[in-house]
């Protein structure tokens, strides 16, 4: 399992460079993703608010440094769902499970938390990530009215 903890105000700034990195090296440094979501910049602000219902995980390296995340919070779209949000690691630790392991620590944060559900929005431009959801046992759906992020062409579901 990856190394992690609880994000924290010290952590936004990192987060939020390893999202822009990911989102243009993936040309979607665009309106309508996460990349202008104003939140970014505060990851740790946005998560504490409820801390019951939403949650943000950094991974870490073996000398402590933050080389990604992943978090949940609550989705209005579905009852008693959670929306996957903000994976995204460095590019060294890209192939190694990470990704898998921050997954899961989301599902089992969600479940834990009450959520029946995990739903997430990506793009197709993320063709090892739609891998990764899909072998998870994630469904796809149809796009959903309630999209924050319009730019997002694929649309997930996976029931807890």
């Amino acid at each position: 399992m990856v190394k992690h903890r609880e994000i924290e105000p010290s952590d936004d700034a990192r987060v939020a460079e390893i999202a822009r990195y990911n989102l243009k090296k993936f040309h979607l440094d665009l309106p309508g993703t996460v990349y202008f979501d104003p939140e970014l910049d505060h990851l740790s602000a946005f998560y504490s608010e409820k801390p019951d219902k939403r949650w943000y995980f950094v991974a870490l390296d073996q000398d402590g440094q933050v080389i990604g995340g992943a978090g949940f919070a609550e989705f209005e779209g579905l009852d008693d769902c959670a929306e996957l949000q903000k994976l995204y690691l460095v590019d060294s630790v890209k192939g190694k499970g990470y990704g898998k392991d921050l997954v899961q620590l989301v599902e089992e944060g969600a479940k834990a938390a009450g959520y029946k559900s995990l739903y997430l929005e990506t793009h197709t431009n993320f063709a090892v990530a739609l891998q990764l959801y899909e072998k998870m046992g994630f469904q796809q759906i149809e796009k959903l009215c309630v999209t924050q992020h319009s730019t997002m062409n694929r649309f997930y579901l996976k029931k807890l």
